[in-house]
């Protein structure tokens, strides 16, 4: 596998899996408001998908299209960040992740809108309006939870605890990474890092919850090394549809 191709999955994997996952809240959210932010917030990511692994496709030149890297690989090729497949468990979880993620995607979209790749530098120019607003509204729902109730905070705070040892994937940096540095086409995730912990901490303090002291971080999930068991579960029902009738069109 080239580099680039590497790094296109990790990209459309990592929208991909997020965006399932918020698409489970269709229909079961909290209040009728937040189903239909969190449904338009798993198209965006969706949509988002497309893209990436149209371009992942035409990179492989393997006669797969963007459906087929989406339906038709096991769990081990997919290379997402491993906090994305984490079940939601509560609507704190879900947005706790979601704003971690977020903190991390719009810096790295705005440095990817300059890319050396015109391709990768269109996607990210359109993705970067959507994660802002994203951003803007998994931050607030954040301070409103964290700043809450006793109840809405202790969740808060058990999701962020849950979540933090899965961060520290985001700015892991490896061969794929410095291929992509190399040629101007992507920067190391570790340069995102100052801009994301000034975020975290800026909105962690506005909704009174405590960064864990910690900096153990979980990994694997970039590299398809290690998903957790998570990720099979959710496949299996992700990619039913197209496994049980092979080659099925709408």
């Amino acid at each position: 596998m080239t580099p680039l191709l590497e790094f296109l999955l990790r990209q459309g994997d990592n929208t991909l899996v997020l965006g399932h996952r918020m698409s489970e809240w269709c229909g079961i959210a909290p209040a009728l408001e937040e189903d239909i932010a969190l449904t338009n917030t798993a198209l965006d990511l969706i949509g988002q998908t497309q893209l990436w692994l149209a371009y992942a496709a035409e990179v492989e030149d393997a006669g797969r299209s963007a459906n087929d890297l989406a339906f038709l690989r096991d769990p081990y090729d997919f290379r997402n960040l491993l906090m994305l497949e984490a079940p939601n468990a509560d609507f704190g979880r879900t947005l706790m992740r979601q704003f971690l993620f977020d903190a991390f995607q719009v810096p790295w979209l705005t440095a990817l809108s300059g890319s050396s790749d015109p391709r990768i530098a269109e996607i990210a120019a359109k993705s970067v309006k959507e994660a802002l607003y994203h951003l803007d509204r998994s931050s607030g729902t954040v301070i409103a939870l964290g700043d809450g109730t006793e109840e809405s905070q202790s969740r808060m705070q058990a999701a962020l605890d849950y979540l933090w040892p899965y961060t520290g994937e985001m700015f892991a940096d490896d061969a794929t990474d410095a291929a992509m540095a190399d040629t101007g086409i992507a920067p190391m995730p570790s340069a995102m890092q100052s801009a994301w912990q000034v975020k975290t901490e800026e909105v962690l303090a506005k909704a009174c919850l405590t960064r864990p002291d910690s900096s153990f971080a979980q990994s694997g999930g970039r590299t398809g090394r290690r998903h957790t068991e998570h990720l099979g579960h959710m496949l299996a029902t992700m990619q039913t549809l197209q496994r049980s009738y092979p080659g099925a069109v709408w």
